[in-house]
């Protein structure tokens, strides 16, 4: 009988082979000059966790999909978005990080101007992508279900970025938890739960109440991701998180363990899981790809 462990490590490879079979074909698709071609697939592909793409997957596992094509496309342009989001991070008018995924960062490896153009290309092709035929096998998708997919998108984009400066303004200062949780509904959370709700209007439609519960369920996931990823940053070694260990203290930057402390920290990530897993609850054994996510995700160690 398979472990637990099994099934998630089994979920999770699937979806980074499937997305990165399919972020190379979108990148092929698109005619880009060096070196910023270079630069992009630097900050694309050289791994990565690929969890956004993997929600959006599980999502659209719970009932049968004459939409895949749209998930699809829905998966590499929510990645696109977090490429960009993290080439744009780790410059040095940013978080200045010389590592991402154990290689050298983006600006590191092309230079500061194509890094910032790299990060500029892939938040206009994750939306040239959502709205192309790609991996169209069959009819067209709906265009409202696009035009949806695309107001979803933007909308997280644009909190991200807001999360980013809220962020920025609360280094080395001590913000309460309220002011906190703002920052990484925004930063961290608002494209997690894009990745699902992307995937989810290709399966209900906009009366089912399986909409809102599974918003609930990826605000706790994406609340989560970032207090597991604040408690990472003080637990685990640079070699085994693939970027520098340790960043966050030095910098000062407001997090969940300087703002309550280690145990308790570990402990509200617990609660956040809790409150995740119960809301899928109502979906029954069809939501099992996403249960075996969101146990990786509590379990993860880097």
């Amino acid at each position: 009988m398979s472990s637990s462990l099994d099934i998630q490590n089994n979920v999770l490879s699937a979806a980074q082979q499937r997305i990165q079979q399919d972020l190379l074909m979108a990148l092929d698709a698109l005619a880009i000059p060096e070196p910023l071609k270079g630069a992009v697939h630097h900050a694309v592909m050289l791994g990565g966790k690929r969890v956004r793409p993997a929600l959006a997957y599980a999502t659209a596992s719970m009932k049968p999909n004459s939409n895949y094509a749209a998930v699809r496309r829905a998966a590499v342009a929510i990645e696109l978005i977090h490429c960009y989001s993290l080439a744009h991070d780790d410059l040095p008018c940013m978080d200045d990080d010389l590592l991402r995924r154990g290689q050298p960062t983006c600006h590191v490896a092309y230079g500061e101007d194509t890094a910032l153009l790299a990060g500029d290309i892939l938040q206009s092709m994750a939306f040239e992508i959502l709205g192309s035929r790609l991996f169209d096998q069959g009819p067209a998708v709906d265009a409202s279900i696009v035009l949806k997919q695309m107001q979803i998108l933007a909308t997280a984009s644009s909190k991200m970025v807001c999360g980013q400066v809220l962020d920025l303004q609360a280094e080395g200062k001590r913000v309460d938890q309220e002011a906190l949780e703002n920052i990484h509904r925004n930063k961290t959370g608002a494209l997690i739960s894009a990745a699902v709700m992307m995937s989810a209007i290709t399966i209900f439609d906009g009366v089912d109440v399986a909409l809102p519960k599974l918003r609930e369920y990826a605000q706790a996931i994406g609340l989560a991701f970032q207090v597991q990823d604040d408690i990472l940053d003080i637990t685990a070694e640079t070699e085994v998180l693939g970027k520098t260990a340790g960043k966050d203290e030095l910098v000062e930057k407001s997090t969940y363990p300087a703002l309550m402390g280690l145990d308790k920290a570990i402990e509200y990530a617990k609660q956040l899981h809790d409150q995740a897993f119960e809301t899928l609850e109502y979906f029954g054994d069809s939501a099992e790809e996403l249960v075996s996510i969101s146990k990786f995700l509590l379990e993860r160690k880097k």
